[in-house]
């Protein structure tokens, strides 16, 4: 028996991330971290359960201003010829998008995706006559593609949308129906196999996205499951090669697009809702919390003599275990010692007070100061109060819960916050648009949409950046909080990014947002 048990991994890094990141940044590095790309121990054992990024923003397509989307990416680095077998969801996981509607750091509503890969030709796949004898393909398709459920689909990829109020495994459960039809099984479109397999991957991917009845909501919902090309933008190699990059290229502004997007070639599967803000919120509080975990069964025994047909070689029983937990961006990778980063993978917001010292005192600036040779440079206003705020209790009239709530890591959204224009968008967030003199205050970290450049953001939030900010008129409510004398970096932390620009990835007008993936062939 194989026993699944991975400890707690949250996003309480984020704010650690960031400020390892930034300490990294200025050390010398056009380079990023993959927001949440095999980061603990365990996880890179199961990637199809490793949770790469998390985004929850009110929806900015036009006319959709009134609800949010929420997209949970799976299964990282997806090379785009991936075949024969491609990347299909696990069907023995349980994939989950949570949400506190009370400042508690406790799930008031969960919706768990399931999955199933059912083999054609009841299980005996697509066969060819081959010498008089019907012979099973060894591919996932058997010819053209250009519609859901298709003949020439060898395995029928589906899976089921449940909501749960309450507990995620005690409380009250209902399935998300199709608004036409009333099916609660969806259809998950083949991977981007290649332009002779599906020749307009753009329209077939599209007539996958349902409209959906959400039990207990009385606005209709959207959904999509499928792979996309990834949106995040970052130089992995670079910033894990201790910052190996020059500092005059990270700290001059000219420069934020002067590096290569390292995952630019890369898919993943992403999970989308967009659902309705009232549906979401509760009371007159307009403030949540959002998280995305994957977990699998306690217990797992090997078949030795797998059956024909079948699409698993396991049984799986016992309770579900917690193997993926994300939130904001960065903290596995670069906030949470090494030690606790498959604890912090299996743990959930409400128990995040065990891993608070990786936030207030995170160790990655000190780490580059050593190994780049460049000291003084990390921010000495200890505890990092500025950090605790913008990432674990939220921001003073921005995206703190009512009555202050519980201190965990999540993304927080005030839903009450208008969206901006993709074009009208500032790539930095809140603190971008503040230095701009901009109105926007609807981007990371109030949320995240797939524009915002959270590593740059980071960057500058964990050099003291913020703190800055704050000077400037208060702008970020963070009263006393911040010492701008303990900031040794000064105004100097508003020009760190990574130099990859996360502003020009191709993205989508609307619902899911994230564009099109890359083909396995015929590009």
């Amino acid at each position: 028996m194989q026993t699944a048990r991975i400890a707690p991994r949250r996003r309480l890094a984020p704010l650690v991330a960031a400020a390892l990141a930034a300490t990294a940044g200025i050390a010398t590095a056009p380079t990023s971290f993959a927001s949440s790309h095999r980061e603990a121990p365990f996880i890179t054992t199961a990637p199809k359960v490793d949770g790469t990024d998390f985004y929850m923003f009110r929806s900015y397509e036009p006319g959709r201003d009134g609800y949010v989307t929420l997209i949970a990416n799976y299964q990282p680095l997806q090379a785009a010829y991936g075949g024969p077998n491609y990347f299909k969801m696990d069907p023995n996981a349980l994939y989950e998008i949570h949400i506190d509607n009370n400042g508690d750091a406790k799930e008031d509503i969960t919706f768990q995706f399931r999955f199933d890969n059912k083999l054609a030709n009841n299980g005996n796949g697509i066969t060819l006559s081959i010498g008089g004898k019907d012979v099973a393909i060894p591919l996932t398709q058997g010819g053209q593609i250009t519609a859901p459920n298709a003949a020439a689909s060898n395995v029928a990829e589906s899976y089921t949308v449940t909501v749960v109020r309450g507990d995620r495994r005690s409380g009250q459960r209902a399935a998300l129906t199709n608004a036409s039809g009333g099916g609660t099984s969806f259809a998950k479109p083949v991977d981007n196999i290649g332009t002779k397999t599906i020749p307009d991957y753009a329209a077939y991917a599209a007539q996958h996205i349902y409209t959906v009845n959400i039990p207990g909501c009385a606005q209709p919902g959207k959904v999509f499951v499928g792979q996309r090309k990834d949106a995040f933008a970052v130089n992995l190699g670079t910033i894990f090669d201790l910052v190996n990059a020059p500092l005059a290229v990270i700290t001059d502004p000219t420069k934020i697009g002067a590096a290569e997007n390292t995952i630019g070639d890369a898919n993943v599967t992403t999970l989308a809702l967009e659902v309705h803000k009232s549906c979401l919120t509760a009371g007159s509080d307009p403030v949540i919390g959002g998280w995305t975990t994957a977990s699998l069964r306690q217990g797992r025994l090997l078949d030795p003599t797998p059956k024909s047909g079948h699409q698993t070689t396991s049984f799986n029983a016992g309770a579900w275990v917690q193997v993926s937990r994300l939130g904001m961006p960065l903290v596995n990778e670069v906030v949470i010692g090494l030690k606790d980063k498959d604890r912090f993978n299996g743990s959930k917001p409400v128990n995040d007070a065990q891993f608070a010292d990786y936030v207030t005192s995170p160790t990655l600036p000190k780490l580059l100061e050593i190994a780049l040779a460049i000291p003084g440079t990390s921010p000495t206003n200890f505890p990092r109060t500025d950090l605790v705020t913008t990432f674990l209790t939220g921001i003073p009239g921005v995206n703190k819960p009512a009555g202050n709530g519980t201190p965990s890591e999540m993304l927080r959204l005030n839903t009450d916050i208008a969206p901006v224009p993709f074009a009208e968008q500032n790539r930095l967030g809140i603190v971008g648009a503040i230095l701009a003199g901009q109105p926007d205050r609807a981007g990371y970290p109030n949320g995240r949409r797939p524009k915002d450049d959270v590593v740059d953001i980071s960057l500058v939030a964990v050099m003291g950046g913020l703190c800055m900010a704050n000077g400037n008129g208060n702008a970020l409510g963070f009263g006393s909080a911040c010492n701008p004398g303990a900031v040794p970096l000064g105004a100097t932390a508003f020009a760190l990014h990574d130099a990859v620009d996360q502003a020009v990835v191709p993205l989508l007008p609307g619902f899911p947002y994230l564009t099109t993936p890359l083909p396995g062939a015929g590009q």
